[in-house]
């Protein structure tokens, strides 16, 4: 069976999908980027800050569905461009100090409202 999460402390979805499915144990959040849930405004235009609110988001909806960073299995980071990896990978690394999950990073040519970074993330309990 499969739960719909939803929370208001995270953006709402831009297209016909959720913010997450839990289904069977499992935690899929869609990709998050850097738009703050206060105002639905993208935040500036920094590859640090950006990542810092696209994980912000992505903690505010595992709390919402009971999980936590340290249930993250599989991350994959989708990026403006490469040159902006080091950024994300230094802000990313400090939500995930031990243990961290499995992970992609690509560059893609375009990322939706011309955002740096998108992270989609698969959480086990």
């Amino acid at each position: 069976m499969k739960k719909i999460i939803f929370t208001a402390d995270a953006p709402k979805a831009i297209g016909p999908y959720s913010q997450a499915i839990e289904a069977n144990g499992m935690l899929f959040i869609s990709g998050q980027i850097p738009v703050n849930p206060a105002n639905g405004e993208i935040v500036e235009a920094d590859i640090k800050v950006q990542t810092k609110q696209v994980m912000e988001n992505i903690g505010a909806i595992l709390k919402e569905a009971g999980y936590s960073f340290s249930d993250v299995i599989k991350s994959t980071c989708l990026l403006s461009d490469m040159s902006n990896f080091g950024g994300m990978n230094e802000i990313y690394g400090e939500y995930y100090k031990e243990n961290p999950p499995a992970r992609a990073a690509f560059a893609v040519k375009t990322l939706p409202l011309n955002v740096m970074v998108e992270i989609e993330t698969i959480a086990a309990k």
